[in-house]
């Protein structure tokens, strides 16, 4: 099939010959006929690098009235500079046909942006943040509009575009149409859809979540502290790479960045502590390829839009595979070969057959370059280099009797090992003091690291070292494992490896973190923002397992009988509220089941399940260092009659208490 076959205005087909496009990409071949109809309500899953601007940017200049002084068409994506490029891809698109297309994104003055809406325009191009400023300012109306495009809308949800999404959406007719792209098809996207669209068209190219089959997913297992050293590796493997290195937070993103700098490679961080002149500066310098590596977060890098990139190195894999599906996407992009490469320590083999099952794709197992390897590397792209250089006979001429003078003494052989020399002993210097940095994952490696967490543990669950915290906030408020954690680091300065175990509940949270840092973390975290929730953080569990209470539920609550719900009293829906000195559960955060406090004793009210204070919380009363309830208990006469048992499986959690968590309990006889 030809664009020409297809159905597209004779004006837009002049600007597709213009720009060299020949024939339609999988996603532009099955969307764009659908897309041209008169009611066309659409779901498309492609990975980036696709066309996907094209399929839906095509046939919507190819819809609208072209002398429209309103928004008729509205494309809504994750970031500033996914926008620009949207808006710059339709503008060319529409070259020979008078739409007026406006990009509006933050970062940037708004009252130009009023402007250019009040100025006339057919086409807006919108970040959900910005827009939503002008809905509510009445700068825009959206009454006529008749097709809104969701770009890369999971990568619009992660970033916590819901609750605006939806009202962007409800600020539109019930006619228009709808036309959602995405890498991956989580619950939120497909909420999206069966809400605001009509029995959609859906197209997949490939399977759902699958990774592009031109990327060729490698990983390395490497020593924790080998990390750095093996990426310094790979770049200098790959002397051409062009290339994108994730890392988990700001703060490893700066740091890596500047190591590699320092060492003269041409490298640049790119995330949130950055200045929007800074990061467009950054990114200009990497678009014209001055710029050869771009260290970023997740975050930062969402929407990024490059061709030619070669590699994509995962300095951590991603808490979240939906995100891997995002950084691997980079790379390959209109059908040329990438590579991905990932680096993981001898107990993240798990995470790759996860990655694996979901993505539908194979991981090949690397061996980091030794140091033969890549001093043969990097030797042969210095010869190449002096291969190609131009000699500019006249300008060197006079200065030839000296340097041949210069050399009258050394054969052709000498001549050229000195030249080499002179530019190749760094790296001999360097390397020949390296090692092996490929780590070993034999079995009995792997007992060796089950031991050694086994001995890293303490009987209450909690590693050792490690003080153990309770997030007022969870799953249902946008929150991720790797969310928490870049918003630890990014309040604290902290590193991620001071960060240990993250539980996620629905509507709050628990993490461990180094016990040095404890009062750093409540006062530097207390208070903050995310994502438009206040962050509230107590102390559960302190490394000492005797004077420290626990207040993740099923651990007892503080002294005063306030607990869980003393200090988070009415903080979520339902409530928590305490009653005669123990807790009530009222739905709780969540909590399906829940507990009641009655007196002195307990009574079960539908039994402990749900993630929000049942017996599967973290450091509650599943907990893993604590008493596993295996048959259960009731209320008889205030105090409690083993029928199933407790079962020990070390450490003093909710031990030997009689009345409440908090008192000692006694087997009967």
């Amino acid at each position: 099939m030809t664009f020409e076959e297809i159905g597209l205005k004779s004006e837009v087909l002049k600007s597709l010959k213009e720009l060299g496009f020949e024939a339609p990409t999988p996603i532009q071949e099955q969307a764009i006929p659908y897309l041209l109809g008169e009611h066309s309500d659409f779901v498309g899953l492609a990975q980036t690098g696709t066309g996907k601007t094209a399929a839906f940017g095509l046939p919507l200049i190819t819809n609208i009235d072209n002398h429209a002084t309103v928004p008729q068409g509205l494309v809504i994506c994750p970031t500033r500079e996914l926008c620009l490029q949207i808006a710059k891809d339709l503008e060319t698109y529409a070259k020979y046909l008078k739409i007026n297309i406006v990009a509006v994104y933050g970062g940037t003055d708004i009252r130009r942006q009023m402007t250019e809406i009040k100025k006339g325009v057919s086409i807006v191009v919108a970040t959900p943040g910005r827009l939503m400023d002008l809905i509510q300012r009445r700068a825009i109306s959206l009454s006529n509009v008749e097709y809104v495009v969701l770009d890369e809308a999971d990568e619009m949800l992660n970033m916590g575009f819901k609750e605006d999404i939806d009202s962007i959406l409800e600020s539109t007719p019930e006619h228009k149409n709808v036309w959602l792209f995405s890498a991956t098809m989580p619950a939120e996207v497909a909420r999206i859809a069966k809400t605001y669209m009509d029995n959609p068209f859906e197209v997949s190219i490939g399977h759902k979540n699958q990774s592009n089959e031109n990327i060729d997913h490698i990983y390395y297992q490497v020593k924790e502290k080998d990390r750095y050293a093996a990426v310094k590796r790979l770049i200098d493997f790959n002397p051409e790479i062009y290339g994108l290195i994730f890392c988990r937070t700001r703060q490893e993103t700066a740091t890596v960045a500047e190591k590699l700098a320092k060492e003269g490679y041409s490298a640049e961080p790119l995330h949130g502590d950055l200045s929007q002149a800074m990061r467009d500066r950054v990114m200009d310098r990497f678009r014209s390829k001055d710029l050869q590596i771009l260290v970023a977060t997740d975050v930062a890098a969402r929407g990024l839009d490059i061709d030619n990139i070669t590699h994509v190195i995962n300095y951590n894999l991603p808490d979240d595979i939906e995100n891997y599906t995002h950084r691997s996407g980079r790379t390959a992009r209109a059908g040329k070969k990438g590579e991905s490469l990932v680096l993981i320590n001898t107990r993240e083999s798990g995470k790759i057959r996860a990655i694996e099952k979901q993505m539908r794709t194979t991981f090949t197992q690397g061996t980091i370059p030794n140091a033969e390897e890549i001093c043969e590397i990097q030797l042969m792209k210095l010869i190449n280099k002096v291969i190609k250089t131009d000699v500019r006979e006249k300008d060197i001429q006079k200065f030839m009797p000296t340097v041949m003078a210069e050399f009258e003494d050394l054969s052709k052989e000498e001549v050229i090992k000195h030249f080499v020399s002179a530019e190749f002993n760094r790296f001999i210097e360097y390397y020949e003091r390296a090692g092996d940095l490929n780590a070993q994952n034999s079995k009995d490696d792997r007992g060796s690291d089950e031991r050694s967490n086994r001995r890293d543990r303490k009987s209450d669950g909690i590693e050792t070292g490690k003080t153990r915290f309770f997030v007022s906030i969870g799953r249902r408020d946008g929150l991720n494992p790797g969310g928490l954690l870049r918003h630890i680091c990014d309040a604290t300065g902290l590193k991620s490896a001071n960060i240990g175990r993250i539980d996620i509940m629905t509507s709050f949270s628990f993490f461990e973190a180094d016990d040095q840092y404890a009062t750093d973390i409540v006062r530097q975290v207390n208070g903050t923002d995310y994502e438009g929730h206040e962050v509230s953080i107590e102390v559960t569990k302190a490394k000492s397992g005797g004077g420290s209470s626990h207040r993740g539920g099923g651990g007892g609550g503080r002294k005063d009988g306030s607990g869980f719900g003393g200090k988070f009293q009415g903080n979520r829906d339902g409530g928590q509220r305490r009653e005669g000195g123990g807790q009530r559960r009222e739905g709780g955060s969540r909590s399906e089941g829940g507990f009641r406090s009655e007196g002195s004793g307990q009574r079960r009210e539908g039994g402990f399940r749900g993630e929000g204070g049942g017996q599967r919380r973290e450091g509650g009363f599943r907990s893993e260092g604590g008493f596993k309830k295996e048959g259960g208990f009731k209320k008889e006469g205030g105090g409690q009659r083993r029928e199933g048992g407790f079962k020990r499986e070390g450490g003093s959690g909710a031990s030997d208490r009689n009345t409440t968590f908090g008192k000692p309990f006694k087997k009967k006889s």
